[in-house]
């Protein structure tokens, strides 16, 4: 039951080196709710998180912290922990060397005669992971477990800190439908009994499905708190109180010339990198034209990344057969250097681990993957890097002070504009784009999208996978369904819809 505020947060403001993240920002929270917070990428969401955690300790932030009718001055996480407050981040904090049980107690473990009680540590997390419907082995490594599994585990971590508020910051990012709605139920089943969740998530048909209340910050302020059933709230209005106006459409008009084929992959096979006798690519032939939006449908595991990165210069798995054919002649790409000169480009699913390098700033990390453009004689012309990186920052409107700042500073969507930057630094005449919107605001959407349709219009090829289906039948000229490793299927924009796509990525090519 919704009965008294747990929380409130009053006027904190919030200050970096030349920006003002937060400025008098104000939140209250009932006990027992799912409270969402909403907002363009860099609006705040993830600072305030940081401030009421303790990530940002008190005296960095000024304004007032109220959790169950008290003051509160964190200091670190453990002093925000200790009250119940835990907050799960977007980036897993889970070790994959080691178990389930062992992620759920790290740092926490009970102890018998001075040695850690293993038998209570592997009994009690077998309690917890059951509270979140997971009936794994609780000595299973967590890399051997799916995303979604691990999310759960997070989750089993929390309730074992005796958690009366917790944080997830963009807890289905990363998951597929299936697992996204599991999590969504628990998260209804923990405010049953009595715990507040908030949650800061770009997918508003997810907040209007899940939440109590929600609260849109813009700009670094709050604007305006909905109460999603006794305002009637659905997503135009989440995204008008977003972005500050009306979107029309979800995507950008546009009317596609599509040329000549021009890229093709024959019976493409590729085995998995440690598990011999699995093939992750299954005789896969597909092509694209000049100026089209390929799409690429699956389901999480379907083979779709595999398929991409191996294409990319065999940069996942073996490579047993198949050929690549570009403008009617066969080339042989062993390397990503080779995959690059030949005219691909791979803006990659994990932009944090795989698509920057965090230790970077801004102007390196957008001509990294083609540094000879730029090179005179064997010195990087510096004054061109910061022209080129500087340009890049104003057409595709990135936020930041600077282009000297680090990656690492940016919110997700400015991050995936410096990576978009990095590849089509390179020219590129095919450019594969995986999850590029994952974790990205709808205003930021838009903008990407009309970046990928613009690269079309200038007689490029794209490929885009995507988890989610509107995107794919909003954005694709045409669309390639796989299911376990195998393309089963191809619709052209106008035959293709939901049930369509689904029914072929969850299918085999031979049922198909």
């Amino acid at each position: 039951m919704i009965n008294h505020t747990i929380l409130e947060m009053r006027s904190i403001t919030k200050e970096f080196p030349g920006v003002k993240a937060l400025a008098d920002v104000s939140i209250e929270v009932r006990a027992g709710e799912i409270h969402a917070i909403c907002g363009e990428n860099g609006a705040g969401k993830s600072t305030l998180m940081k401030v009421l955690s303790g990530l940002y300790p008190y005296g960095e932030y000024s304004g007032d912290i109220i959790f169950q009718g008290k003051p509160v001055q964190f200091r670190d996480i453990r002093s925000s922990e200790a009250a119940g407050i835990v907050i799960i981040h977007q980036e897993l904090a889970l070790i994959p060397e080691l178990s389930i049980a062992e992620n759920i107690f790290l740092g926490n473990e009970p102890t018998r005669f001075g040695a850690i009680n293993w038998d209570l540590v592997n009994r009690t997390a077998l309690e917890l992971l059951a509270r979140v419907g997971l009936s794994e082995d609780p000595t299973t490594k967590v890399k051997d477990i799916g995303v979604g599994k691990q999310q759960l585990v997070e989750i089993a971590k929390a309730l074992n800190k005796s958690v009366k508020l917790l944080i997830l910051d963009e807890p289905t990012a990363a998951l597929n439908e299936s697992d996204s709605q599991h999590l969504l139920d628990l998260m209804a089943g923990l405010r049953s009994k009595g715990i507040t969740c908030i949650m800061i998530s770009h997918k508003l048909n997810e907040i209007e499905q899940i939440a109590d209340s929600i609260t849109i910050i813009r700009d670094g302020r709050s604007i305006e708190t909905l109460h999603v059933k006794d305002d009637g709230v659905d997503e135009d209005r989440i995204i008008r109180g977003m972005v500050g106006r009306s979107l029309e459409s979800r995507f950008p008009e546009h009317t596609p010339t599509i040329g000549e084929t021009f890229f093709e992959v024959r019976n493409w096979t590729v085995g998995h990198p440690s598990v011999p006798d699995r093939l992750v690519c299954k005789n896969s032939s597909f092509h694209v034209r000049r100026g089209e939006i390929v799409g690429f449908a699956g389901l999480m595991g379907a083979g779709r990344t595999e398929l991409a990165r191996s294409v990319f210069g065999r940069s996942y798995g073996t490579y047993r057969s198949g050929q690549i054919v570009m403008d009617g002649k066969e080339v042989t790409l062993r390397t990503v250097p080779q995959a690059i000169d030949a005219g691909l480009a791979y803006v990659t699913e994990d932009r944090k681990s795989l698509g920057l390098n965090l230790l970077d700033d801004i102007k390196t990390t957008t001509v990294s993957a083609n540094l000879k453009k730029i090179t005179r004689g064997l010195v990087v012309d510096r004054d061109e890097e910061f022209r080129v990186a500087e340009d890049y920052r104003k057409s595709l409107r990135t936020k930041t002070p600077s282009v000297n700042e680090g990656v690492a500073k940016l919110s997700g969507g400015n991050q995936q504009k410096v990576v978009l930057a990095k590849w089509m630094f390179t020219d590129p005449e095919l450019l594969i784009l995986d999850e590029p919107t994952r974790g990205i605001d709808v205003g930021a959407k838009y903008e990407i999208y009309g970046i990928i349709q613009k690269l079309a219009d200038q007689g490029k090829g794209v490929i885009v996978i995507s988890s989610e289906l509107p995107e794919l039948l909003g954005l694709s000229d045409r669309i390639y369904t796989i299911f376990e490793g195998a393309i089963t299927g191809e619709l052209d924009r106008r035959n293709a819809n939901q049930e369509s796509l689904m029914k072929l990525m969850t299918a085999s090519r031979k049922s198909a």
